[in-house]
């Protein structure tokens, strides 16, 4: 169903082939600890919560750079004229926590070749393996603070497939591959975990279905029973590992026989990868308690223009699907959720409000649902990317909407130890001021954020802000603070990891509301009045 990944990396690749910018070699293995957004030592689960090696809850708010499942066998953009440190670094300062890595077996193999490199901008990766470039990813990213997730993308370059092994890909290979891996980063706490295999869907139609199914049994197609015998395979040799678990498409693996003229026979499918609606009946059972991450994906009309965009009451259905599929899983408190893949180009407005819906459905601060965004890569085919085509500059418009919900990694706003109790925002009328942007509006409902600045010249800690809505506006969602409403008053408070707004520092406090548009009026920050 999507089309996103090699079609402009393989020209772009064979034009730097031919201009002699190609790499190959040798890279040592670091292990770095994490640290700031994505906490210490390696991560397990509670209930649908993802911890750290302290017990602190911490959210994956990540990035995806693809291309080592390509023919070039390792990252898109190499090509490029900066660094591959620069792109890391993008990445950090953005906000992206952690980098989910696509791979295929071919770019595992002892005689695989990266392709497309540009030796001028990244002479280090020249002699390279596809693999010694992951370590030199893998151990800067730990520098910087980022998780990394390895995700098992195709079987080979060729394309990716319904089940999880092929002819040519036999299910040992798959399993063996991923215990290598395992062992070669064990006690590298920046790897954190293993995507086992991306998007098993339906194939074949009903009753000859040839696909992925989910709790029906039959070893040979049934995800669920394959992701158990992966799983423990590998946390056999790495029980720190996380075990990520996408979706199928249509529980059965087959597709429906939409010309038998009988809708009752229809199953309810959804993306592939992104349907773990029988996880709740059949769930994944692993050997180490505590490691389960369900990783549903999510995609907008760019890539398929699916039924429930043009329902009467869009974006209003939008929550009920996400339900039904994957998120009663976190809502009932089964498991953690990590979106692995979402994304679109933002060509058609519906899109927008499907990504602004989404990103407040996962909900915010640390306690929010984990996701990594598709992708970093500008040749995602039917998405784009976060970055631009030039491989530098950011497009704004999609960053701006994730941007709320992001949490940086070391460097960004980590645990912080509190030592003062001031509540005062300044001292006196205008020590602070505020400013209040109307980002979107639909029927029903609108979308802006309030900034407001410490002016005066204590620090609030904690800070608190209040403000006055119409009668009938009600919060929806919100985010950077905790959000609570008592008829026309609403009231934030400042989230753990960053209690204290100090002098001359700013908040910026983003929601959407159900009910007319209209500018929050009468704000205080800790009791003290703004002024506009």
């Amino acid at each position: 169903m999507k089309l996103r990944h090699n079609v402009v990396g393989a020209l772009i690749a064979a034009v730097v082939a031919a201009a002699g910018m190609v790499a190959i070699g040798t890279a040592p293995v670091t292990a770095v600890a994490a640290a700031g957004g994505t906490g210490t030592g390696y991560l397990h689960t509670s209930g649908n919560k993802i911890l750290d090696s302290t017990g602190a809850t911490i959210r994956l708010t990540g990035i995806n750079w693809f291309g080592m499942e390509t023919d070039n066998k390792t990252f898109h953009g190499l090509w490029a004229s900066r660094t591959w440190r620069q792109q890391v670094d993008q990445m950090a300062q953005l906000g992206y926590n952690t980098l989910r890595i696509p791979y295929s077996n071919d770019a595992l193999k002892p005689d695989a070749k990266a392709t497309g490199i540009n030796d001028y901008s990244n002479p280090d990766l020249v002699g390279l393996s596809p693999l010694q470039i992951l370590d030199k990813v893998i151990a800067y990213a730990g520098q910087k603070g980022m998780r990394v997730i390895l995700d098992r993308h195709r079987p080979t370059s060729a394309g990716q497939s319904a089940l999880w092994y092929t002819a040519g890909a036999p299910e040992t290979t798959w399993i063996n591959d991923w215990k290598m891996l395992a062992q070669r980063y064990a006690g590298n706490t920046t790897v954190i975990g293993a995507d086992l295999h991306n998007e098993p869907h339906a194939e074949g139609t009903n009753p000859a279905a040839t696909g992925s199914c989910w709790g029906c049994g039959d070893t040979a197609r049934d995800w669920r029973l394959a992701a158990e015998r992966a799983g423990n395979a590998i946390l056999g040799v790495q029980p720190n590992w996380l075990i990520f678990v996408e979706g199928v498409s249509c529980p059965s693996g087959g597709l429906s026989n939409v010309w038998d003229g009988d809708p009752s026979n229809d199953e309810d499918c959804g993306w592939w990868g992104g349907n773990l609606s029988k996880a709740g009946q059949f769930p994944v059972r692993l050997s180490v308690a505590n490691r389960l991450v369900y990783s549903p994906h999510e995609y907008a009309t760019s890539v398929y223009n699916q039924p429930w965009f043009s329902a009467p009451n869009y974006p209003a259905n939008m929550p009920g699907i996400w339900d039904k599929y994957w998120g009663y899983l976190y809502k009932q408190n089964i498991a953690p959720l990590m979106m692995g893949e979402f994304g679109t180009t933002l060509a058609n407005p519906v899109d927008k409000v499907w990504l602004e819906n989404l990103m407040a459905y996962t909900g915010t601060g640390v306690n929010g649902m984990s996701f990594t965004y598709w992708s970093w890569n500008p040749n995602s085919g039917d998405t784009g990317g976060i970055l631009n085509d030039d491989w530098t500059t950011v497009n704004q418009a999609k960053q701006n909407i994730l941007q709320p919900y992001l949490i940086p990694p070391a460097g960004g706003p980590g645990p912080t130890t509190t030592t003062t109790t001031t509540t005062t925002g300044g001292g006196g009328t205008g020590a602070c001021k505020s400013a209040w942007k109307l980002d979107n509006s639909w029927q029903g409902g609108f979308q802006g954020a309030l900034t407001v600045t410490n002016t005066g010249t204590d620090a609030a800690n904690p800070w608190k802000v209040t403000f006055t809505l119409p009668s009938g506006v009600t919060i929806s969602n919100g985010w950077n603070g905790t959000f609570s409403q008592s008829g026309a008053t609403v009231t934030v408070t400042a989230p753990s990891h960053a209690p204290s707004l100090g002098a001359g520092a700013s908040v910026s406090l983003g929601f959407t509301a159900n009910g007319t548009t209209a500018a929050p009026s009468a704000v205080t920050l800790n009791q003290l009045p703004c002024t506009a």
